[in-house]
């Protein structure tokens, strides 16, 4: 008996063995993982980073070589005092800072390498990697940083720097202390000019030292160059237009009507895209974001939601004339903007009364496209149904909508429709007369600068636009099908001459006669915004704001443009003479009208900007934005044009 239970015990225990065995290997095993092998050094090697030339192949951005001082936590050996002050004296860094980029470190993988000092410049790494053998856990790895040929163009280019940890969660390729796309170009085209990391295995042995590679390094692979990509800008017309943009704020975006591809796309004020790079990006980065007065990293081309002012009522012309609701030589009076009797809706400005389309247009006169505008709304019974089609008429024209671009940032503006109103003042409450204000680019219509380009680009090809993109060219790759398929508005084609012929009257008879350029005939239409902000939660009118679009020639154009400068008075004062200058830039590539070019380079609208601050020019650590910029071009003379 006593033998027939021991055998039944071994043999239960060997069945048990064998169940777990089974167990592990079948169900309980994983799949080696390489990464996870601690036994296993990972060197990676970053690969070029992709060139971003311009329309015309010239260079913008290339690369330079950087240096990290990487670590891996678990393989630093414990310095004495001595050896401690001497590293942190070769990384110029404190013993504070040392503990706690260790800790950091330490606290992201106590085994796999991260960046303790990013960036060294030549000199620091030359000093530094002779002595770096005597730090164990410590090594030095190379990449790339950017190299900007060019002070030009900040918000369009980008930047790079470090990836954040949301970042890293969702996407495995990138680890910490990775260089990503923060903006621009560099942000929207992050994959394709970035390539691809290869990387290395290293064997090591049992006192954790390098015995060579892995498996004779059949698992190592070699890094791909991210591709060279060619961007829509032309260089010398984007200088050009922040030349005349300094001292001022606002935006202008420049199309290509025939492509819809981006020739310029100026904010004011802007920064030179080289003080973003290096160890001195996060100081300068900080001093750029936390100045809310300019704020020269708002790129107001994209960002900015203005009320259109006037050039929206060509809008509204051509809705009227698809609706059928007004001819081009039908007339309305005009007294001041008094009206329909006594009533007066809108205010105007002396011009010859009455009006019809064409002198509506070059003389910019409120009464007529107030009486055009309520026609629209009014030709319906129900006051929502008309805001409705009117709304759907106006968006086809990439108005208050993404307009699809490839740039990663952008708002919608808005188009107001019947359901807005109906929140506004509730159901069947309202009518045409509370909503006039949107006849003339007021009330609650909002525009960017690129929608309003894109308008006037819309405008000149007489009904149709491509959607705006920044991409011209990708090495070994075509741009996406989205940027070459027309997009085609609801107002039918004959439509478009008579209000193009009254664009063009505003260069010959109206409001821009004075802004006229040889040579070239360009139709366009000013714009004046009215301005209020709160201050002291006061509600305070300050100076306008000067709109200007444009496209040009007049048949087949070349360039659609939108101007916009904030607290700028009138449309032509400022706005206008921009656009009629980045025309004649691009189109001939000089200037003839020097006069105007001397007017808008001497002239700044500082002062204007002052009025509803009454503290000092912001500042952080005792410098504002623009000494920050003096100090980079101190430091690098051979940088010019800095001040944009």
């Amino acid at each position: 008996m006593r033998k027939l239970l021991l055998l039944t015990t071994v043999i239960l225990v060997g069945l048990v063995f064998i169940a777990r065995l089974f167990y592990l290997q079948l169900y309980g095993g994983y799949e080696y993982d390489i990464f996870e092998d601690s036994a296993i050094k990972k060197e990676y090697n970053y690969p070029k980073r992709g060139y971003v030339y311009d329309r015309n192949g010239k260079l913008l951005v290339a690369n330079q070589p950087s240096y990290d001082v990487m670590v891996i936590p678990r393989e630093v050996e414990p310095m004495d005092s001595l050896e401690l002050n001497e590293f942190c004296n070769l990384l110029k860094i404190s013993k504070e800072e040392y503990n706690k980029k260790l800790e950091r470190a330490t606290n992201y993988s106590p085994r796999l390498p991260s960046p303790f000092v990013p960036q060294l410049s030549k000199t620091d790494y030359a000093v530094l990697q002779e002595k770096m053998r005597k730090f164990e856990g410590f090594y030095i790895q190379k990449r790339s940083l950017r190299s900007y040929q060019t002070t030009i163009g900040a918000n369009v280019l980008g930047d790079i720097g470090e990836v954040n940890r949301r970042t890293i969660e969702k996407d495995p390729y990138y680890k910490l202390g990775d260089l990503i796309g923060k903006q621009g170009v560099e942000k929207s085209y992050e994959e394709i000019l970035r390539g691809t990391k290869g990387i290395k295995f290293i064997q090591k042995d049992r006192f954790n030292k390098n015995i060579g590679p892995y498996k004779d390094g059949i698992y190592d692979t070699l890094p791909k160059p991210g591709k060279d990509i060619t961007i829509t800008i032309d260089s010398e017309l984007q200088a050009y237009g922040e030349l005349l943009m300094r001292h001022k704020r606002g935006g202008i975006v420049a199309i290509d009507p025939k492509s819809g591809e981006i020739l310029a796309m100026v904010t004011g004020p802007s920064y030179n895209p080289n003080i973003l790079v290096g160890r001195e990006r996060s100081k300068n980065y900080t001093k750029l974001h936390y100045d809310t007065i300019a704020k020269p990293l708002f790129d107001r081309g994209l960002l900015a939601q203005y009320p259109p002012g006037s050039p929206f009522k060509v809008i509204n012309a051509l809705v009227g004339l698809q609706e059928n609701v007004v001819e081009p030589n039908d007339k309305v009076s005009c007294r001041m903007g008094y009206y329909y009797g006594s009533r007066r809706l809108t205010g105007c400005h002396h011009h010859r009364s009455p009006v019809n389309m064409n002198d509506g247009i070059a003389q910019s006169c409120n009464a007529y496209f107030v009486t055009v505008y309520r026609k629209i709304i009014d030709k319906y019974k129900d006051a929502g149904e008309g805001m409705n089609n009117w709304a759907n008429h106006v968006k086809s024209f990439g108005l208050g909508n993404y307009l699809g671009y490839d740039l990663q940032i952008g708002k919608r503006g808005r188009i107001p429709d019947g359901d807005y109103y109906d929140r506004a003042y509730g159901d069947n409450r309202w009518g045409s007369t509370y909503i006039v204000s949107n006849a003339i680019g007021q009330g609650e219509v909002e525009a960017t600068p690129i929608q309003l380009a894109n308008m006037a680009a819309a405008i000149g090809n007489r009904g149709y636009y491509y959607t705006p993109h920044i991409i011209k060219e990708i090495e070994g790759d075509t741009i996406p099908s989205k940027y070459t398929t027309p997009n085609y508005t609801t107002i039918d084609k004959e439509h478009f001459e008579p209000v193009i012929q009254g664009m063009f009257d505003v260069y010959n008879k109206g409001t821009a006669s004075t802004l006229r350029i040889p040579g070239i005939e360009i139709c366009g239409k000013t714009g004046t915004a009215e301005n209020f902000v709160k201050i002291d939660s006061v509600k305070t009118q300050l100076t306008d704001h000067s709109i200007f679009v444009a496209f040009a020639p007049k048949d087949n154009p070349k360039i659609a443009i939108a101007v916009f400068v904030e607290n700028g008075y009138w449309g032509s004062r400022f706005a206008g003479r921009m656009a009629s200058l980045m025309i004649e830039k691009y189109i001939k590539g000089h200037i003839t009208r020097k006069d105007m070019e001397n007017w808008i380079l001497t002239h700044s609208l500082e002062n204007e900007y002052a009025k509803p601050y009454s503290g000092e020019p912001f500042k952080i650590n005792g410098e504002t934005t623009l000494q920050v910029i003096d100090n980079y071009a101190i430091e690098n003379p051979n940088q010019s044009n800095l001040k944009q």
